[in-house]
């Protein structure tokens, strides 16, 4: 940080020096300009790159000040509250989709659309992009890149990391580490290299807050609790580690595509039931997670008033109707949209007793006798991204009755959050309502303190699956605000695995034999945005362009040791559209100068 901060200022000295002396062709087209004031909004874990954000932007003309807050919530408040001219944030496409990686960013409707960007040309690019196949879309979402960057400045990239996390190799079998691109990690996998272990010793994982928002998948979608909720509820279908659709750890033996792409069909499986916290024990409920569990929690994800802090109906307002299929001659008579083979054919390949009968029952269930339930989702138009969306964890599946016997007692519109506690309300689980929760997942959430949260295997999470019933009994997520504490009781052994790597820190760990770092691309994009309120001065695009063009990512790679890169925006992680970054501080100087002019 000190070599960074040297460099800057050796930078600005030498500019000074050339500015008295005149020789370079560059500082001599330099516009006279006034110092312009600008707050930029950070938490103290993004502190480098508020500094070196900071230095930069000082280096063009601009005077800085820092509004550094201590954590999310703060800064949520902060930014709320419009105290910011710049902000500092980060977008990880969790869905492996780039309908993702714009539309809740940037779309007028997006419900982490913070500047807010209000502009019906980039709706409808997103929408077009949406409905596009992979290859076609290419040029959708270029063009949506080159207007929103190169044309209006509306973010400014910073840089693309890579995924780091480190493990305890003499702790935990290499082979049951898995580290995926966008979804969160799969604690179903991890085993000890000591079976005795799996049973008796609780794995310790670490995330920052110690605070999540909300254990309701709908009303959050940040990293407060993603990993979480992405571990205690199922969903219908998953990501693999490289974006593909699967499903391994979902539930369903398969699912089918209908001809038109507007139809979606899942066949379920039978072997997972709810689980819930009793006597401060984990239970096996003996409840089906069934169709209409499925249906349930589909049907208010796609609502936007199903909830009064919806943050994820943007991903699924794409369901028009969500139902349990009946009629076994309904899967008979339709065509696979990749295959041409009926849907009944497809959906049977993934299972080895083939479908004989259908029921919206869940008592009648019965797999082994060749008894399914199928679920269908029909999108509003053709999407075939809706597949990422319901491998998203927004996309879990809960318990019906038990969700309606705490959101029943309000109205969406009369909730008030000083009173009524709504299902996944962490506030009343801290306080001891830890019955509240029960989880379709792998694992139970237990307890919670300000140092942890405990969680314990589903009993009833595909028990006899050899391969994806848990290995490890108890998970215990350690409360480790800062990045480089949390690396610093990795190396202590306090922690088993870090899921985050910080990349200042990769060669120290790396140093210890016992520990494995794994490295590799990400789709998570580290950028600022502005405050485009009415009356902001951001508004006017020549100062956004100012301060883009003073932006040098070069500095937050260096500053990372190469192990960050270059990124034009959220899409350039997924789709190659063939731009780059310029800094360039005599066009900064141009627009800053344009804009004082007005």
């Amino acid at each position: 940080m000190k070599k960074i901060i040297a460099l800057a200022l050796a930078a600005v000295m030498a500019l000074s020096m050339v500015a008295c002396g005149g020789s370079s062709k560059e500082e001599t087209s330099m516009l006279e300009t006034q110092p312009e004031k600008i707050v930029v909004l950070g938490q103290s874990s993004s502190e480098a790159n508020m500094n070196i954000l900071r230095d930069q932007l000082t280096k063009a003309g601009f005077d800085v000040e820092l509004n550094t807050q201590p954590d999310y919530a703060s800064w949520t408040a902060q930014k709320e509250a419009g105290n910011f001219d710049i902000a500092l944030s980060g977008w990880t496409t969790v869905t492996g989709n780039v309908d993702y990686a714009v539309r809740g960013v940037y779309h007028s409707t997006g419900d982490y659309n913070y500047s807010p960007i209000i502009d019906t040309k980039v709706d409808e690019l997103i929408d077009k992009g949406a409905s596009e196949t992979a290859a076609a879309s290419v040029a959708t979402y270029t063009e949506l890149e080159n207007y929103m960057i190169t044309e209006n400045a509306y973010i400014l990239p910073l840089y693309a990391s890579m995924k780091m996390q480190a493990y305890n190799n003499s702790l935990l079998k290499a082979e049951s580490v898995f580290q995926p691109k966008s979804r969160p990690g799969r604690w179903e996998m991890y085993d000890y290299v000591d079976a005795a272990n799996n049973d008796t010793r609780a794995l310790t994982l670490t995330q920052a807050s110690a605070t999540p928002s909300t254990l309701d998948p709908i009303q959050a979608n940040d990293g407060t609790m993603n990993t979480l909720s992405g571990n205690m509820y199922i969903k219908i279908i998953n990501l693999s580690d490289d974006d593909e659709i699967m499903t391994d750890s979902s539930l369903s033996h398969s699912y089918a595509i209908a001809e038109g792409n507007s139809e979606y069909y899942f066949l379920l499986r039978d072997d997972v039931n709810f689980a819930k916290v009793e006597n401060g024990e984990v239970v096996d409920t003996g409840v089906l997670v069934a169709a209409d569990d499925v249906v349930f929690s589909l049907e208010r994800a796609s609502n936007k008033n199903s909830v009064a802090t919806h943050k994820t109906y943007t991903l699924h307002n794409h369901m028009q109707s969500i139902e349990i299929v009946t009629d076994l001659s309904e899967l008979e008579a339709k065509l696979d949209s990749d295959t041409g083979a009926t849907l009944l054919e497809t959906l049977n390949k993934g299972v080895e007793v083939p479908v004989a009968a259908l029921t919206a029952v869940d008592e009648e269930v019965d797999n082994a006798a060749g008894t399914y339930q199928v679920v269908k989702v029909t999108t509003t138009e053709p999407f075939p991204q809706v597949l990422n969306y319901l491998a998203h964890q927004s996309a879990g599946i809960l318990h019906k009755e038990q969700v309606e016997s705490y959101n029943s007692k309000f109205t969406v519109e009369s909730y008030d959050p000083t009173k009524d506690v709504c299902y996944g309300d962490f506030a009343a689980i801290k306080g001891g309502d830890t019955s509240m929760l029960w989880c379709s997942g792998p694992y139970q959430f237990v307890k919670v303190d300000d140092y942890g949260i405990d969680f314990v295997k589903n009993p009833g999470y595909m028990p006899e699956d050899e391969e994806f019933n848990p290995n490890i009994k108890t998970i215990y997520m350690k409360f480790i605000k800062d990045t480089s504490a949390a690396t610093s009781a990795f190396r202590a052994g306090e922690v088993d695995l870090l899921g985050s790597v910080s990349a200042t820190d990769v060669d120290v760990v790396e140093a210890d034999s016992k520990f494995t770092v794994m490295k590799r691309d990400s789709n998570g994009v580290t950028y600022a945005f502005f405050n485009l309120t009415e009356g902001s001065k951001f508004n006017d695009v020549d100062l956004r362009k100012a301060v883009m063009y003073a932006i040098n990512q070069e500095d937050f790679v260096a500053y990372n040791n190469g192990y960050v890169m270059p990124v034009y925006s959220t899409v350039g992680t997924l789709v190659n559209t063939g731009n780059a970054h310029v800094h360039d501080l005599v066009k900064s100087n141009e627009h800053l100068a344009a804009y004082q002019a007005k």
